[in-house]
């Protein structure tokens, strides 16, 4: 594998490149790594290495990974087990990471960050300054069938394969923790600004089946949100955008399906807390828009 990604990079001799790449027991394995590099407009000088670091657990045939970096300082560090999972990484720019979470570590020793059969993951991350904020998403995936398309410095329009807007301003700064352990699940989202002092946050927790959410945050303000989700059959919507740092904590819990839709519009918080629990035989329904 190493002397694969040298061999790609003799043709690049500008462009210092160290490959990292570390695999644990590739045998009966099929992996599509593309690893592309560029400079973009920065200098030798201020150029760091890009890194990939993957690890294979145990089995994980027809894996299939494809990782694109397309600037220096960008990292993505997990590991995966299982088979026919399909992982499309993007970094472009500076100070991007995929990857492990910094709050439980590497999932090596307990089975993979990437954990599943038939898991689909599409991340993307862009910044267009010369000395980004970090871009930062984390997951720790287990169960069969989950997807997960998310762009960060990008807007995605609802949908597993989205168009993946991008308005020519990034700046960074973007962090999300996903943690799915269900079945089935579909997490589809993005974060985006265009200012250099603005944080987004997503922390995101999901461990039933057959859950369909999709959370879009855009430009500028803290938008924050704090979703967790324990239950079958939800499909939960919310977007967060304009100037406001809206804040939204959302809980949701029970045995039967539940619809959620929440928008916060407008230049100053909203702020909003709901913990729902539904056991009615005819689901629940809850809609809330904030705005001005």
């Amino acid at each position: 594998m190493k002397h694969a990604l040298n061999e790609l990079m003799k043709d690049l001799p500008h462009r210092k490149y160290e490959p990292y790449v570390e695999t644990l027991g590739w045998i009966n394995v099929a992996i599509i790594l593309g690893i592309c590099i560029g400079i973009l407009g920065w200098s030798f000088a201020n150029a760091g290495d890009n890194h990939v670091h993957v690890d294979q657990v145990q089995s994980g045939d027809n894996f299939e990974l494809d990782v694109d970096q397309i600037g220096h300082n960008n990292l993505v560090d997990f590991s995966f087990n299982h088979q026919n999972n399909i992982v499309n990484l993007l970094q472009s720019g500076n100070n991007n990471y995929i990857g492990y979470t910094d709050l439980w570590g590497s999932g090596y020793n307990w089975g993979g960050d990437l954990d599943g059969l038939d898991n689909e993951v599409d991340i993307r991350q862009k910044c267009s300054a010369s000395s980004c904020n970090d871009n930062d998403f984390q997951f720790h995936i287990w169960g069969d069938n989950n997807e997960v398309a998310f762009g960060q410095g990008y807007e995605n329009n609802n949908s597993l394969s989205p168009n993946w807007n991008y308005d020519g301003t990034e700046p960074g700064g973007n962090f999300v923790r996903l943690d799915i352990h269900g079945d089935n699940n579909k997490f589809k989202g993005s974060q985006k600004m265009d200012t250099s002092s603005i944080r987004h946050d997503i922390i995101a927790y999901i461990y039933g089946d057959d859950n369909d959410v999709y959370v879009r945050q855009m430009q500028n303000g803290n938008k924050d949100l704090d979703l967790r989700i324990y239950n079958d059959d939800n499909e939960v919507t919310i977007t967060q955008k304009n100037n406001g740092a809206h804040n939204a904590t959302i809980t949701i819990t029970g045995t039967y399906a539940t619809d959620l839709s929440l928008s916060q519009v407008g230049n100053t918080t909203q702020n909003y807390t709901l913990s729902q629990n539904c056991v009615t035989s005819g689901g629940c329904s809850v809609s809330v828009t904030q705005g001005n």
